[in-house]
C-alpha cells in the first residue's frame, strides 16, 4: 500500500531538509515499481499555511499543493529547518497544525533545527531529540524538558524522529525506508543514490579525528602528519612523545588536554578512519586492511570497529558493495 507524506514548508526552510528525504522516499517508489510493486512505496504532498509557491532558503521554489485548512491522510509529516524555523516556531497557526497532526500521523519527522517547533508545540517533552550540532546547546536551554542528544545523527522516541539536519535527514529516511520495506530495499536505495548505508542514529555528527586535529592546533599538526604517515608501523607513545620533543608522561598529559583524546585512542582513531577508506573503496582482505591500517590482525580490527561504529568491517563494507 502506498504511504502518502506531508512535507510542510514554510519560508526560507532548508532546501536539502526537504529534498534530501524526498529523494530517498521517491527512489524507494521508483525502485518497488521496477520490481512490479506499483502500489507500494510512497507519495509526496507539500503542504503550507496557503497553498501556492514558497521560496525556500536557496531561492528554490516549491508549490504546495494543499493547505493547514485540508484534511489529510498522510502517515508522515516531515518538518524542515532551516533559516525560517524560528519563525515558523514563531507562528501561532503552524503550531497549532503540527500539533493536531501529531496525533493523527504515524511518524512526526523533524530535520535539523525543525525540531525547535516540535518542541515549541510541546510535542518533544520528556522525550529524547536532536538537532544541527550549532543548535543543540540552544535546544536544550529553551525547551529544557527535552532529553537533547547533541552528538547523535537522529533519534526515534515513539512515533517521533529527529535528526541533526541537512545530509542526516537523508540518514533518517533510509531508516524509514529500511523499517517499512527491510534493509534490502534501503541498500538498494542507497546504492541508487550513491550514498552511504546507512549511518546509525547513534553515529556522533562529528569527525573524531578533524575535531581532535582542530583542537590540537599547529602544536600537534606535525605529529599528526607523521602518524598518518606510518599508520601500518608500530608506533608507541614514546615514539609520539620524540616527535615533538617531550617526555612522554607530559605529552600524554597535554596531548589529552588539547585534544580530549589520549594518544593511544588519536591513534586508534585514524587507524580506523583508514579501515574505512579502505573497505569503502572495496579493497581485499580484512586480514590485509588490518594490517594496512596498523590493526594487525583481523580481531583487533573487528573489536574496534564494533566499539566505535557498533558494526562490523564486514557489515560495513557490505554497506556499500551490496550483498
Amino acid at each position: 500500500m502506498q504511504s502518502t507524506i506531508d512535507f510542510l514548508l514554510f519560508p526560507d526552510a532548508l532546501g536539502l531538509d526537504v529534498t534530501g528525504p524526498l529523494e530517498v522516499f521517491n527512489t524507494a517508489a521508483a525502485v518497488l515499481e521496477k520490481r512490479g510493486k506499483q502500489h507500494c512505496g510512497y507519495r509526496a504532498r507539500f503542504v503550507a499555511a496557503r497553498k501556492g509557491s514558497v521560496c525556500l532558503s536557496s531561492g528554490l521554489e516549491v508549490n504546495a499543493t494543499a493547505s493547514f485548512k485540508e484534511p489529510s491522510t498522510a502517515g508522515i509529516l516531515i518538518v524542515p529547518g532551516g533559516r525560517g524555523a524560528s519563525q515558523a516556531a514563531a507562528e501561532t497557526e503552524v503550531i497549532a497544525y503540527v500539533r493536531r497532526r501529531a496525533k493523527q500521523v504515524k511518524r512526526l519527522i523533524s530535520v535539523c533545527n525543525g525540531a525547535f517547533i516540535l518542541a515549541a508545540a510541546g510535542l518533544l517533552d520528556g522525550r529524547q531529540a536532536t538537532t544541527h550540532w550549532l543548535a543543540t546547546e540552544a535546544l536544550a536551554r529553551s525547551y529544557p524538558k527535552v532529553k537533547v542528544q547533541p552528538e547523535a545523527i537522529f533519534t526515534r522516541d515513539g512515533n517521533i524522529y529527529t535528526s541533526a539536519g541537512v545530509t542526516t535527514g537523508i540518514d533518517l529516511a533510509l531508516a524509514v525506508v529500511e523499517e517499512d520495506f527491510g534493509a534490502a530495499l534501503a541498500l538498494e536505495v542507497s546504492r541508487v543514490l550513491v550514498l552511504y548505508y546507512r549511518r546509525p542514529g547513534s553515529q556522533s555528527q562529528f569527525s573524531a579525528p578533524l575535531e581532535a586535529q582542530a583542537a590540537a592546533g599547529s602544536r600537534f599538526a606535525g605529529l599528526h602528519d607523521w602518524l598518518v604517515a606510518r599508520l601500518d608501523r608500530p608506533i608507541s607513545v614514546e615514539q609520539m612523545a620524540g616527535q615533538v620533543a617531550m617526555s612522554p608522561r607530559n605529552f600524554a598529559r597535554v596531548f589529552k588536554a588539547k585534544t580530549g583524546m589520549t594518544p593511544v585512542k588519536y591513534l586508534e582513531t585514524l587507524r580506523l578512519d583508514r579501515a574505512r577508506e579502505l573497505l569503502a573503496a572495496g579493497h581485499t582482505s580484512l586480514n590485509l586492511i588490518s594490517e594496512i591500517s596498523g590493526f594487525g590482525r583481523e580481531e583487533r580490527l573487528r573489536r574496534a570497529f564494533v566499539r566505535r561504529f557498533k558494526v562490523t568491517p564486514s557489515q560495513y563494507r557490505l554497506h556499500f558493495r551490496g550483498a
